[in-house]
C-alpha cells in the first residue's frame, strides 16, 4: 500500500511541478514589465501598474484563484476549456499574476538600488541606455534581488497547493483524498516530504547562484 501510494502522491508532484514552472514561464518576464511601468514616466501607466500591484498583493491568492475560475462563467463569457485542463489554466493565469506582481517590487527595487553615478558614468563614457542597462544595471539587479526572488520561489512551491480549491488534482489534493476516501491521515502529512525535498533542490539551486554571483561584491 505504501508504494502505491507513494506513487500516486508522485502524480499528483507532477502536476505540482508543471504549476510551478508555468507560473515561473509567465511571471518572470511579465513581472519585469509591469515593472518598468510602475517606474514609467507616463503618469496613467505608472498608477495602473501600481494599481494592480495594489490590488493582487492587497487579496488572497485563494480569492483570486476562485475568481479567476468561476467569475467569467458567472458573467456568462466563460474563458476557459472544460474539466481538468480548464482548471489548471485557471490556476496558471492567476498564479502568474499574483506573483508577476510581487517579483515586480523586487525587480523595482533592484533597479533602482544601483546607485545613479553608475549609469551617469555610462552616459559619459557615450553608452546608449540599451548598454547602460545590460551592461550596468542589469548585472548587478539580478545580484541584489536573487535573495528575495528565491524567498518567493521557495514560497510558490508551497503556494501550489491552494490549487485544490478549484479541485486542481495536485500533491496536496491527491494526500487530502485518501483521508477522504480510505480514512488515512498519514498521506495527507507525507506530501510534507515532497514539499520539503524540492525547497532542498531550489535552496541549493540558490546558494548555487549567489556563490557564482559573489564577484560583485
Amino acid at each position: 500500500m505504501f508504494w502505491n501510494i507513494t506513487l500516486t502522491l508522485l502524480s499528483g508532484l507532477c502536476t505540482t511541478i508543471k504549476i510551478f514552472l508555468l507560473t515561473l514561464l509567465f511571471s518572470l518576464p511579465l513581472g519585469l514589465v509591469i515593472a518598468f511601468g510602475s517606474m514609467s514616466r507616463l503618469k496613467p501607466l505608472r498608477w495602473l501598474c501600481n494599481t494592480v500591484v495594489w490590488i493582487i498583493r492587497g487579496t488572497p491568492l485563494m480569492l483570486q484563484l476562485i475568481a479567476f475560475m468561476y467569475i467569467p462563467g458567472i458573467i456568462g463569457h466563460n474563458i476557459w476549456p472544460s474539466g481538468d485542463t480548464g482548471r489548471m489554466m485557471a490556476t496558471v493565469v492567476a498564479f502568474s499574476i499574483n506573483y508577476a506582481c510581487y517579483f515586480s517590487v523586487i525587480y523595482r527595487g533592484g533597479i533602482q538600488g544601483v546607485p545613479i553615478g553608475q549609469r551617469e558614468a555610462g552616459e559619459v563614457l557615450g553608452m546608449t541606455k540599451r548598454q547602460i542597462f545590460f551592461e550596468i544595471t542589469l548585472l548587478q539587479m539580478i545580484k541584489r534581488i536573487v535573495p528575495p526572488m528565491s524567498n518567493e520561489i521557495i514560497t510558490l512551491v508551497k503556494d501550489t497547493s491552494l490549487a485544490r480549491v478549484i479541485a486542481v488534482y495536485e500533491l496536496t489534493f491527491t494526500g487530502y483524498s485518501y483521508m477522504k476516501s480510505s480514512g488515512l491521515v498519514w498521506p495527507l502529512f507525507y506530501t510534507g516530504v515532497f514539499y520539503l525535498l524540492f525547497v532542498g533542490i531550489l535552496t541549493i539551486l540558490f546558494n548555487y547562484i549567489e556563490r557564482r554571483l559573489d564577484y560583485f561584491r
